[in-house]
């Protein structure tokens, strides 16, 4: 029915792997690559090509792009006919921006230390990443991924510009987590509107909705394609 191209974030495509079977079991084909995040030479055209390599000669393409997984994506667009655009929890980027400066320029520290105040955690205390990114995943699914091992992100493509001048003419749509403490929700629907001018769509959840949420990740990627078929 539909290829989806699954982009994953500063980790690998273990992240996706709740997401991957739901969607198989719906009869479409996916696509999941491994990006090379420890390679410090790599830029973002081998990113690139990495995806396209994997996509071959699969048609009916829908990109999902998540976290960082968002300066990939729309390069990919410039490479492959692509249907529709999907970004979950998105660093969504600016013409020639770096994701290293990504995060001063959006002013996300700031909107991570709001929110945590506001929800009682210390801003200034040591980064726990079982708090900030796994807080709503299950146990058991913590575990799986602690056991596969999470691949740390070489420095090199944190200072790597972001290469279009423009976002690709593509239809896009934008799903974030309601309880997502790196990227809070008010803060994510403003980028969205300021960088792409689009509303996001808002499931529960955090930061890793395909790790804590993978039905309501698919539920929703299947509505933006049936959406989508119907609008064309």
């Amino acid at each position: 029915m539909a290829t989806y191209v699954l982009i994953h974030g500063a980790s690998d495509a273990f992240y996706w792997h709740r997401v991957i079977p739901l969607l198989r079991e719906r009869g479409h084909e996916v696509v999941a690559p491994d990006l090379p995040v420890g390679d410090e030479q790599a830029n973002f055209a081998d990113y690139t090509d990495t995806v396209v390599r994997a996509v071959g000669h699969l048609t009916n393409v829908i990109v999902v792009g998540q976290s960082m997984g968002a300066y990939t994506a729309p390069l990919v667009c410039q490479r492959v006919p692509v249907e529709l655009l999907v970004l979950i929890a998105p660093m969504i980027p600016a013409p020639g921006e770096t994701p290293g400066d990504w995060w001063d320029n959006t002013g996300q520290p700031a909107a991570q230390r709001a929110l945590d105040e506001r929800e009682g955690r210390d801003p200034q205390a040591t980064f726990d990443a079982l708090m900030t990114f796994f807080h709503d995943v299950p146990q058991e699914v913590i575990a799986n991924v602690l056991a596969h091992g999470v691949p740390a992100p070489a420095d090199g493509i944190f200072g790597q510009p972001w290469p279009l001048d423009a976002w690709p003419d593509v239809p896009t749509k934008v799903l974030v987590g309601r309880n997502d403490r790196l990227f809070p929700l008010e803060f994510a629907r403003r980028i969205a509107k300021e960088r792409l001018g689009v509303d996001v769509d808002d499931t529960p959840g955090g930061h890793l909705l395909a790790l804590g949420h993978p039905e309501a990740v698919v539920d929703w990627l299947e509505s933006c394609r049936v959406d989508h078929e119907r609008a064309g």
